[in-house]
């Protein structure tokens, strides 16, 4: 049975729901400072994904153990968003990490935020959202600011000498990354309203990790644990920030305002990465970088005044 979204003032909705798809995205930006860590502690690559879902499903777990009725769901959720949306976290965990090796930080993260545009268009036919001038706009700024942002870090250091079998398996990677980012996006506007956010999450994080749990070791990549206790500790921290806070951050904005102002707002991300990574590891950032941070954050702020004038409209 669907269950019906509750009911809140527009203007209240709007603009909540925009802040909230902001607030995931900031924690979402922790993710490379974290990751990097990681690696530093000698954590696989390929395993850093199933970790911290397979941690973020355990907690879910025992958050519903104390809730009846948690882990009621019909078959439609069941196949359509465990099952589905499993899929979609799954193949992102993987292809990112292809984009990653293939192509580089950089270039992965910026064919990664192709994904707002992705959703501007697909959520017209799919969920019935009007296709503006505006938003199609402010998801092609934010798009190409977040590209000048990593391309401009001293991280990104460039495509030349990457040999070409990598050069593609990095693209396609990436923009699988992207398609799994922006079908995640649509799926949770139609799923959140009718199974409640914390179902959802773990329905799909859930499925991501049985999937990634059967196919990484058949591609000969089985997840081998953090060898050091600060290694998990940062795992912890990966999954409690940009699995569960984060999810649920963007699951809370998605349920209030359409998909396409959610994915502009998300895509603050590569501006606090990048800060971050300045802040912490020292990287530099050229003036096309700083460029690109202006565009994501006047994109963003962009969708902001515009849900907030959405909100006052009669």
């Amino acid at each position: 049975m669907d269950v019906a979204a509750p009911h809140y003032p527009a203007r209240t909705t709007r603009l909540a729901g925009y802040l909230f798809a902001l607030g995931a995205g900031a924690l979402w930006g922790t993710t490379g400072p974290l990751s990097t860590a990681l690696y530093a502690a000698g954590a696989a690559l390929t395993g850093i994904g199933f970790w911290r879902i397979l941690l973020g499903t355990l907690g879910l777990i025992a958050y519903g153990m104390f809730h009846p009725g948690f882990f009621r769901i019909d078959r439609r959720g069941l196949l359509l968003v465990g099952l589905g949306g499993g899929a979609l976290v799954a193949l992102f965990e993987v292809a990112y990490q292809f984009g990653i090796a293939g192509a580089g930080v950089a270039s992965a993260a910026a064919l990664l935020y192709t994904a707002p545009v992705i959703v501007a268009v697909l959520a017209q036919p799919l969920l019935g959202e009007t296709l503006t001038a505006t938003r199609l706009l402010l998801a092609l700024v934010v798009m190409s600011g977040a590209a000048l942002t990593v391309q401009g870090g001293s991280h990104g250091s460039g495509l030349a000498g990457v040999a070409t079998p990598s050069l593609v398996a990095g693209v396609a990677g990436g923009l699988l990354a992207a398609l799994s980012y922006a079908g995640t996006t649509l799926l949770a506007r139609w799923s959140v309203p009718r199974y409640g956010a914390a179902r959802v999450l773990l329905l799909e994080i859930a499925g991501g990790t049985v999937i990634l749990g059967l196919v990484l070791p058949l591609a000969g990549h089985p997840p081998v644990p953090p060898p050091t206790l600060g290694g998990w500790v940062y795992i912890v921290a990966l999954a409690l920030a940009t699995v569960l806070a984060a999810n649920f951050l963007f699951f809370a904005g998605v349920r209030r305002i359409d998909a396409a102002p959610t994915a502009v707002a998300a895509t603050i991300e590569p501006v606090v990465g990048t800060l971050l990574a300045l802040f912490l590891f020292g990287q530099r950032l050229t003036s096309l970088g700083w460029l690109g941070l202006t565009m994501v954050v006047g994109g963003v702020a962009g969708g902001y005044l515009k849900e907030a004038r959405d909100a006052h409209a009669p």
